[in-house]
């Protein structure tokens, strides 16, 4: 079985930056570290208008887009 984490959205950064939407795992803690570090890295080297955060789906994890990192929204 693959574990999976998806992007939820992609933002302007993600389509400029060519972001991947799905990355797949073999085991679900493999695929639950990757998704943090990837939700902190996404949050750390774009534009800063997103937050982003894991979210537990199944056996799967999502990473959610939110308007509000740092600074002002922008599209999505």
């Amino acid at each position: 079985m693959k574990y999976h984490i998806v992007l939820e959205k992609l933002c302007l950064c993600a389509l400029k930056h060519k972001t991947e939407q799905i990355r797949s795992f073999d085991t679900k803690d493999e695929a639950l570290q990757e998704a943090h570090e990837w939700a902190e890295n996404l949050s750390n080297s774009f534009c800063g208008k997103h937050s982003f955060d894991v979210v537990a789906v199944d056996d799967n994890f999502v990473i959610s887009v939110e308007s509000g990192g740092f600074s002002e929204p922008c599209e999505i």
